[in-house]
């Protein structure tokens, strides 16, 4: 067994571990600081692997293979990094509006993020299921954190609920598999899957792993927790929610497709159309009434499912390189949107769209960033939300000659797109022509969430006009599953 190649995800656990000790002797009045800490140390992380000097190295397997770091595994464990350093950003600017113990808020991130680094590296049925519950266990929690709010606790037990059902379809499908094949491995099982994929309990066990982990990514129909739960959790959980437990489900189940089930995937393609189509339209559809800017959000979650599922759908390396480049457009635009509730909605239960109303006069660079990540989500250019649909697509369609449910899949997809302008814009209607402004006060913004903010817009049009370095990275990535 090669433990160093858990170096990073050792060390996140010692920060989380660390962090927890601090709040002993760390004053209240400085614990947001230990955010800021936690934001140098991960940040000290992802250079060094950026650099290649002994974190997140390429090669190698631990615990049977069952542990592997490839070059999907290092291109999501960056992504992960990222996304934790934005959300402490997010949880620094929130922390007032959480009354006791966030050193231990922060912990719980780190904590999630340890199993999200253990998710991109899993390569059997048994890591994958540890790496799961490490994330949805510490989620439980982060989810009901404000335990002085009605709507933070309802939403935790209805997301440890539907998360734990989710976690029994997972283990019931893992033991059907297990029993029919004796083999947990991906690799090993991709060997034996053409012998059982006539089996209907093999096939069974298969679905149900799926269904645990369509409940990771929101997609139809185990998407039913996704607008409660945005909702009622704090903004950085949310936020986290919104990116790294979504990027853990779909790095799972790329794995397990392409990597464990890859014959059993071929057979599936119209299932996967179909899924993809209706989480499209349903997340679409119900977002347009919503008021509530983070519920909004919540059904907009749910039809970026469905765009990320058009990748998957394709069954194709193209494909497969969309998902992850869509992702790290995601990334930086969800985090810039919850970034701006956190700041200008802190104070307010009801986070309702016209709650932004006059967001231009109060701060110009608030307004801008949200009204670029309305635009970005819409998919329109020359941003990352443009390009990254404009890849999912091109898959989909590159597949029409073989499948003309593909076609059907693109206009569907087409559709969504058209629809969500109107809910983007409305929120972006709001922060310049919103009328009644309650409060007209200039919004002081301090330097680190200066720094948050222009990262992610930086990002999002890095990303739309220069796509090449990260889609480069996304194509080696993808190299783990061969010719598919």
């Amino acid at each position: 067994m090669n433990a160093s190649l858990m170096t990073l995800e050792l060390c996140v656990i010692a920060l989380g571990v660390v962090l927890l000790l601090a709040d002993f002797w760390v004053p209240n009045e400085r614990k947001k600081f230990l955010a800021y800490a936690a934001i140098a140390a991960l940040g000290g992380l992802f250079f060094i692997s950026a650099s290649g000097n002994g974190v997140c190295d390429l090669g190698g397997s631990a615990f049977n293979g069952a542990f592997v770091n490839d070059a999907l595994a290092v291109f999501f464990k960056r992504l992960f990094l990222l996304a934790a350093m934005l959300v402490m950003f997010i949880a620094a600017e929130f922390s007032s509006r959480i009354e006791a113990a966030i050193s231990e808020f922060y912990s719980l991130v780190l904590f999630a993020l340890a199993g999200m680094l253990f998710a991109a590296s899993s390569n059997d049925f048994v890591m994958l299921f540890v790496s799961i519950e490490l994330i949805t266990i510490t989620f439980y929690v982060l989810v009901s954190f404000q335990r002085n709010k009605i709507a933070s606790l309802e939403a935790g037990v209805k997301y440890l609920i539907l998360g734990a059902l989710s976690s029994a379809f997972m283990i019931f499908g893992i033991a059907l598999i297990w029993g029919t094949t004796g083999e947990l491995n991906f690799t090993k099982l991709a060997v034996l899957t053409p012998q059982f994929a006539a089996s209907k309990i093999f096939l069974l066990g298969v679905l149900l792993v799926l269904v645990g982990l369509g409940f990771k990514i929101a997609a139809f129909p185990f998407q039913i927790w996704a607008p409660d739960v945005y909702q009622g959790a704090p903004t950085p959980t949310t936020a986290f929610l919104a990116i790294g437990s979504k990027a853990a489900g779909f790095v799972l189940l790329l794995r397990v497709l392409f990597s464990a089930v890859p014959a059993v995937t071929q057979q599936w393609a119209n299932v996967l159309i179909v899924i993809s189509g209706i989480t499209i339209l349903y997340g679409n559809l119900c977002a347009l009434p919503q008021r509530n800017l983070k519920r909004l959000l919540g059904y907009s979650s749910i039809s970026h499912a469905g765009y990320l599922l058009l990748g998957v759908a394709a069954l194709s390396a193209a494909g497969q390189a969309a998902v992850l480049y869509y992702l790290a457009g995601y990334l930086f635009t969800v985090l810039a949107a919850f970034a701006v509730i956190a700041i200008v909605l802190k104070n307010l239960d009801n986070k309702d769209v016209a709650g932004l109303a006059g967001l231009n006069q109060r701060s110009p660079l608030l307004a801008a960033t949200m009204t670029i990540a309305m635009v970005s989500l819409a998919g329109i250019p020359p941003l990352a939300g443009f390009f990254g649909k404009f890849l999912l697509l091109k898959a989909v369609l590159a597949q029409g000659a073989t499948n003309h449910g593909y076609y059907c899949l693109a206009f569907t997809a087409l559709v969504g797109v058209i629809i969500s302008l109107y809910y983007y814009f409305s929120v972006v209607r709001a922060i310049y022509w919103g009328k009644d402004a309650a409060d007209l006060s200039p919004i002081e913004l301090s330097s680190p969430a200066k720094l948050t903010l222009w990262i992610c817009l930086i990002s999002i049009f890095w990303l739309g006009v220069f796509p090449n370095t990260v889609l480069n990275l996304a194509n080696k990535a993808v190299e783990v599953f061969g010719a598919f």
